[in-house]
Formats: C-alpha cells, structure tokens, sequence
C-alpha cells in the first residue's frame, strides 16, 4: 500500500504520479515520450522481464545512463523488484566498464544496445514478486572519479526519498513544468531530476550529447522552464545565446556538482531575462548539503545557501571542534539523506561515514572546506586536497580559479596546488599569453596568491559526468 503523504520506495514516486495525471508527460527523450501512466506500464514490465531473466531481491542490475527513457522504465523497475541500480556513464570505456562489473558483482548488464533489444520482450503477463522494504538499497551511484578511483555509494530507499523531498521542498518543481535534462543519469545531479519530476509530476526532457549544437534550439521546441547547469554546459548556452538572441520559457536555472563562477551566473541572468538562479552546494555521499534560495547570491555574494531542512552541517577544526562561524574548517553533514557507505569498501566508510554525537544521526566527514556565517548560510572553499599553504598562508584552488576567470580573454581556468619541489602551477584557456594573465592576476590577488607558472592550453579535461578532472590534471602536470 503506497503511503500517499510520503512515499517510501523509489517505484512510489512513480505510482503516485501515475494516480494524480496518468495522461501527463512524464520522460521524452529523440525518440518519442511516455506518459505517467506508460512509464508506469513500462517499467513493471521491464521488471517482469528482469524477474524472468532471474534477477532476485538485492542483485544489481548495471546500466549504461544513456539519455532514453527506457533507462527511466529500468531505474523503476529495479525498486518494483527490490533489485539494486547501478547507473554508469554512457560513454564509458571497456576499461571502466570491467571496473564496474567487478567492483558491484552485476547480475545484469544493460548496454546502450542490450537496453535497445531488450525491449521487444518486455511485457505484463507475469506477477511481481514482493517489493523492497526502505532500508534497503535502491541505488549504487559512482563517484565520478575525478580525484580517486571511482567507488559506488550505497543509496537505501529511505534515503534518496527524503533527500529528494528535500530538495522539492526548496526547488518548488512545478505540475507544469519541463526539465530539460542534458546533464548525465549516471551522475546524481541528471538521476536526481527523474525523482524530482515524478514528485512534482512535470516532464523530464533527456537531451542526447550529441544535440549540443542544437541545445538552444531544442530547450525552445520542447518548452523547457527549468534547465540545471554545469559550469560547461552554462558556457555552451551563452555561446549558442550570444548568436540566438530568442527569448526561451525558462524560469530556473540550478547549478550543483562545480560551482559556476559569479561572471557566468551574472551572463546567464542577463542572456535568459526572466529566469531564476538556484546555487546548491552536494556530495554524492548524501546528496545534497545547502541550497540557496533562488537569485539569494545577489544578496550574499558566494553563499550556496542554508542546509536542508532536517538535516545539520558542522564546521570543524583539526582537532574535531565546532568552529566559530565565518571560520574555515571541515564540512560535516548528518541527517537521514545520509547514504549508507561505500560498496565493497567497509574501511573507507568508516573514515568518512560517522554518528553525530548530539543526534544519534549517520553523519558524513565530506573532505570539503568551508563556513558558515552568523546566518547559518554555507560558503564552499574547496575540497581537502584544493585547501593548501603557499608562503605561509592558507589559500583555495577555486578563490584563485575565479580571479582567474575574471581576466578578460580566459574562458577557463584550474590551478594544480603545489607539490614537493613544485609551486602551484595556473592553466588556462585563453586568447592572451601566460605572462598578460599573471600580470592581470596581480591586480586582482595578494602576491602570495599568484602562482609563478601559468601555462595556456585549448582546453581543460573533463569527466563522464561534465567536472573538471583534477586528478588527470596533477597527474599531466607531474609528467611534465
């Protein structure tokens, strides 16, 4: 029986939905769309045939994220069977695939292809078995990898439900909206949106990467009101708009995953008049931390917003003690959004999962630094390793990245943070030279702040899931 207040597995989302507007959009993607109703239908038959092939309660079932919105139907059909979903990349490698086979032990494995032929023997003949209970797991997510080797966190039902009425609470994802989804379903901020639309019951566009010229284009066509962001794909749709001077329907913009810069939120607000920026600030690990509330950085200036409700985040020194606010120290987040550890990794989880000592709650040490202010609004300042010392003082790769950005004539900017008998190193996308951008640096930062090196490159690399991929970037940079 579905608990119409609040859902409590993942499937419910989609059942209540489905109840409400069994005729309304639910998923579109090149090849057509579903309504509530048909992405229910589907997906207990995907389940039916999944159950068929003899996936059982708590096997995972592996799936490349590609944007179909059969991959939809496969998401809900794993928590109809209590099975487990491990969305990855859709571009990844034979090498990364083998990874992930492994790392999980995939009972199913669903390429773009296999999901293609699959299809044909879906069907409704057959009875589910018994659903899923709460505390049990719903979702493997990967890590993107982009500082360490990819490790999946283990997501139960309860969890991903409340973090995502959570963040609704603050969204305000709307009937009537359309969510045009060109970020990845393999990373949390593109599979988040799936649960968020049902809840709220509007449409989900999935954009396919290889549409990208067209991306203005297409947000237009299918009436997009809502759109979140990326920091290359914000710079991709102000490119397109600087030729297409169209007006769009979007309302809001959201930003999560890499911080966009304060130029870029400024040029997207001036491009799309009439639409909203939402900053929020997440980690995998539980989700979502803070989010702002929406145009709220026009009145704090670098603020990601207030943590979500029923949850708490602390700020904490070496030692473990609670820092004053406007202090800068370690993020510590507890509340039920937080997932349950890593898969196959009991160590690791216990060095970054916890219990907080006031509320008894599952409690997560993100690695990440940052503060607090008087009002209870967070500020990020980089993860463990972008926090360093540089001629005594304690500096952040990203305070550094954003004066950078701000030099007319760099499009892109990342700072490798020094190493043994290495200084900090600047490099950047740029149409002027290296020495133009140091100097330009130096009207903008303490000397203490500006690297000696700074090299101009054509691009940056970047992961499956649109982040800039810092761990290749030492790893080039300690090559020479």
């Amino acid at each position: 029986m579905i608990n119409d207040s609040r859902p409590q597995l993942l499937h419910d989302l989609l059942e209540l939905a489905a109840r409400r507007a069994p005729e309304a959009i639910a998923v579109r993607d090149e090849e057509g769309a579903w309504s509530y109703a048909e992405l229910l239908a589907q997906s207990r038959a995907c389940a039916r045939w999944l159950h068929r092939r003899g996936t059982r309660p708590g096997d995972r079932v592996l799936i490349a994220a590609v944007p179909d919105r059969r991959v939809v139907a496969v998401l809900f059909a794993c928590s109809l069977l209590a099975a487990v979903c491990v969305p990855v990349s859709g571009t990844a490698k034979r090498r990364q695939w083998t990874h992930y086979v492994a790392d999980c032990g995939a009972a199913v494995i669903l390429t773009a292809d296999a999901l293609n032929s699959s299809q044909a023997e879906w069907d409704d003949d057959d009875e589910l078995p018994a659903a899923a209970l709460p505390h049990d797991t719903a979702l493997l997510i990967y890590t993107s990898g982009s500082t360490a080797v990819p490790k999946a966190v283990v997501c139960p039902h309860a969890s991903v439900l409340f973090a995502t009425l959570a963040i609704a609470e603050r969204l305000g994802y709307r009937a009537s909206d359309v969510v045009f989804c060109r970020v990845p379903l393999s990373f949390d901020y593109g599979l988040y949106q799936v649960f968020l639309c049902a809840h709220a019951g509007a449409e989900l566009v999935l954009a396919a990467p290889d549409s990208d010229a067209g991306l203005l284009a297409s947000i237009r066509r299918c009436g997009a009101t809502v759109v979140p962001v990326v920091p290359h794909l914000a710079e991709m749709l102000l490119r397109l708009g600087a030729r297409d001077g169209l007006p769009t329907s979007i309302r809001l913009l959201t930003n999560t995953g890499e911080t966009l810069p304060p130029a870029t939120v400024s040029a997207l607000r001036q491009r799309f008049s009439g639409a909203k920026v939402q900053l929020m600030y997440g980690i995998t690990e539980c989700k979502r931390v803070s989010i702002m509330e929406a145009d709220g950085d026009l009145d704090r200036p670098g603020a990601l917003g207030r943590p979500l409700s029923g949850t708490r985040v602390r700020v904490l020194d070496t030692s473990g003690a609670d820092v004053a606010p406007g202090e800068l120290g370690e993020l510590v987040v507890s509340g039920p959004h937080v997932m349950a550890g890593y898969w196959g990794d009991p160590g690791l989880g216990v060095e970054v999962f916890g219990t907080d000592p006031e509320s008894g709650e599952r409690a997560l040490r993100t690695g990440d630094f940052g503060r607090l202010d008087e009002d209870g609004y967070l500020y990020f300042h980089g993860r463990r390793d972008q926090i360093f010392k540089r001629r005594g003082i304690r500096m952040s790769t990203l305070e550094i990245e954003a004066a950078a950005r701000e030099v007319p004539g760099v499009a892109e900017a990342a700072l490798v943070p020094p190493d043994e008998g290495r200084d900090a190193v600047l490099l950047v996308v740029a149409s002027i030279s290296a020495a133009k951008v140091l100097r330009e640096l130096g009207e903008r930062l303490d000397s203490a702040r500006v690297p000696e090196l700074c090299r101009v490159v054509d691009h940056l690399p970047r992961n499956s899931s649109g982040k800039l991929d810092r761990a290749m970037l030492a790893r080039l940079e300690a090559a020479g």
